[in-house]
């Protein structure tokens, strides 16, 4: 498996601002996240009755299944981030606990390798009717990934074995062979891990089945369609102006030029077509996914990341329809995106890819997860007043606070694997040429090639990498220039050095020596940010970004009515660290103006020509750590 670019991961991660994200998902949010999906969490969660499903299908319990259809899938993305944390912080008793876990879950597979929970206690008679909605092949796609992360980090095979089983079913029962369902998935994922799976175990079945599902999606007659009128189970969306474009099945992949539908689904759909096109060299595919990316990232991404402007199907609308307030911007769905991201930086390297991955993980994906890893957002608005929140059924999926639990928990669970596994996203190779696309602080070992690299990235531009062991020969490595960086510069052992600038790359060849020293120093200061003029509801307003950071104003610092606020006349006033706030963030300060908001006569219209304004000082916040400290108001954008 390596006809496009392949991954190289970083090894101990050590530096001052992921370490610390990444100890509290293994002392916080794992522990917390086993108790949710034993039920065990205080009574103003909501039930998930995960686990309770797998004992009851094991015949270990008696009851009724309990959630949504797809319910197992949340701990089975919870195995897969205990599998990645393993690898960088072994602990002996979340092992045991996650090997019980197995257990229970091989125990509950039928003797034909079938294994979701809901059919089995609901009926098997009814299994495979419903692919566009009930999520077999979504549950079966989460378990193949947990199970090749568990193995490649245990050596266990329990739930590799079960996940090999599960999908061999699958390949008995779909497909294109006469007398197969000639269906996919309604919900990808299953995509993604099938390639995964083809490369841990080498069965080319693996690989082909991805590939079907990829190439029959979309065509016509559609099989949701010939599926709906051969079980007469209406679709949620055949009123609506999605239709069929809600599952991107409208028509096939390769006549696909927009980001449509679910933005979740069309993530990981767009990233499972992506590793089919580099596996296979299809250049028609390979074409489609740089259509679809343009799409998403230049016509339909919010500021932060997020994706999915719509609670309508948690679904892109139409380009440049970016709304702040009633935004849906699931979790997943930045997730999605970073999946998608680093799935073409290993179809090509451009850096543009890379940018926009930071800006998703550092923004709207952190963003989804409390401080103390404990609470969680499912919707990650750029804008919130709290009163709205609950009076204005519009915006009722928006929360001014995250919240324990979600009754669909995809996104706690989700987020948890990623940040588990930043190291696979570090950097990528492409024939001898090793790109490094996110600024983490450990070691980077490649063929011969050792680097120590430390920095203190976010908050600063400066990355010293250090060369710990090296052989005789050239090479060539591949540092990103950020978008965001207008200023840059290179030196080696000390001394300035040129590099040759390629598609977002500094690139330089040499023949490395131990003791190499390679520092990059990328100017980092507070940048206003404007949209597309075409972005509605951005006019005239600007927003605040300083390295990958997107900031935003908070109540807590800035008072009521955000709304009043106005950028000021001066430039920013002030860059600082503050050990105590937020976990130690970098704040900035930047000159504001307030328009007063109580009127004499208190009248609510009046032919005045402008309210009066005051000159104030507006502190701002990484977007990211907003809502740790109460509910309250928050902009990401404010008036110019």
């Amino acid at each position: 498996m390596a006809k496009y670019g392949v991954s190289v991961p970083l090894t101990d991660i050590r530096d001052g601002f992921w370490s610390g994200f990444r100890d509290t998902i293994v002392r916080e949010a794992i522990p917390y996240q086993w108790a949710a999906l034993n039920d065990a969490l205080p009574g103003t969660a909501e039930k998930s009755g995960c686990m309770r499903n797998f004992r009851i299908a094991a015949g270990q319990e008696t009851g009724d299944f309990h959630g949504y259809p797809f319910q197992d899938s949340d701990v089975y993305k919870w195995l897969e981030g205990v599998a990645y944390s393993l690898r960088w912080k072994p602990d002996s008793a979340l092992e045991a606990l996650a090997d019980g876990a197995i257990q229970t879950i091989a125990a509950a597979q039928q003797p034909d390798g079938y294994l979701d929970t809901y059919y089995i206690i609901r009926g098997l008679d009814r299994r495979w009717t419903n692919l566009r909605d009930d999520h077999e092949l979504y549950v079966a796609g989460h378990l193949i990934e947990a199970a090749v992360a568990y193995w490649q980090t245990t050596g266990k095979r329990t739930l590799l074995d079960t996940a090999v089983r599960f999908a061999q079913h699958i390949h008995s029962v779909i497909g294109p062979e006469e007398g197969k369902i000639h269906g996919y998935p309604g919900h990808p994922v299953l995509e993604m891990a099938l390639m995964k799976l083809w490369s841990a175990v080498g069965d080319e079945r693996y690989l082909r089945l991805a590939e079907y599902f990829i190439r029959e999606r979309g065509k016509q007659p559609a099989f949701f369609e010939e599926e709906r009128l051969l079980f007469g189970r209406e679709a949620a969306w055949k009123d609506s102006p999605l239709g069929l474009r809600y599952y991107q099945a409208h028509a096939p992949l390769e006549e696909q030029d927009e980001a449509v539908g679910h933005a979740v689904r069309a993530m990981y759909l767009f990233s499972g077509m992506t590793d089919v096109a580099g596996e296979t060299g299809d250049p028609g595919l390979a074409a489609a996914c740089r259509r679809l990316w343009e799409s998403t990232v230049s016509r339909r991404m919010y500021v932060t990341g997020a994706l999915g402007s719509s609670e309508h199907g948690e679904a892109f609308t139409f380009n440049y329809d970016l709304p702040n307030d009633t935004a849906y911007a699931e979790t997943c769905a930045s997730v999605g995106l970073v999946f998608f991201a680093k799935r073409m930086l290993c179809l090509e390297p451009l850096g543009e890819y890379a940018d926009v991955m930071e800006r998703a993980l550092y923004n709207s994906v952190l963003s989804g997860m409390q401080l103390d890893g404990k609470r969680f957002f499912y919707v990650n608005p750029l804008e919130v007043v709290p009163e709205a929140c609950e009076w204005d059924r519009n915006k009722s999926h928006v929360k001014a606070e995250r919240q324990p639990w979600f009754g669909c928990a995809c996104c706690p669970p989700n987020l948890v694997r990623l940040m588990a596994s930043l190291e696979e996203y570090a950097a990528v190779k492409h024939g001898e040429i090793l790109y490094l696309n996110l600024y983490l602080g450990g070691m980077l070992r490649d063929s011969g090639l050792t680097m120590r690299i430390e920095t203190g990235y976010p908050w600063n531009g400066v990355v010293a990498i250090d060369v710990t062991e090296a052989i005789q020969e050239e090479r060539s490595l591949a540092l990103r220039v950020p978008g965001w960086c207008e200023n840059w510069s290179l030196s080696l052992n000390g001394e300035p050095c040129a590099a040759e600038y390629r598609r977002g790359y500094a690139v330089l060849r040499r023949s490395w020596r131990i003791g190499d020293r390679l520092t990059m120093k990328m100017e980092m200061v507070p940048r206003w940010v404007r949209a597309n003029p075409r972005v509605r509801e951005d006019a005239g307003l600007t927003a605040l970004q300083r390295g990958p950071i997107v900031y935003c104003l908070e109540e807590a610092d800035n008072g009521k009515a955000l709304h009043l606020l106005r950028r000021g006349p001066d430039p920013e006033t002030g860059v600082r660290w503050e050990p105590g706030t937020l976990g130690g963030v970098v704040t900035v300060r930047t000159s504001g103006l307030r328009e007063d908001e109580d009127w004499p006569d208190g009248r609510l219209y009046d032919f005045r020509e402008a309210s009066e304004v005051r000159a104030t000082e507006l502190k701002w916040i990484p977007y990211y750590a907003w809502a740790n400290r109460g509910a309250g108001e928050m902009r990401v954008w404010i008036r110019e």
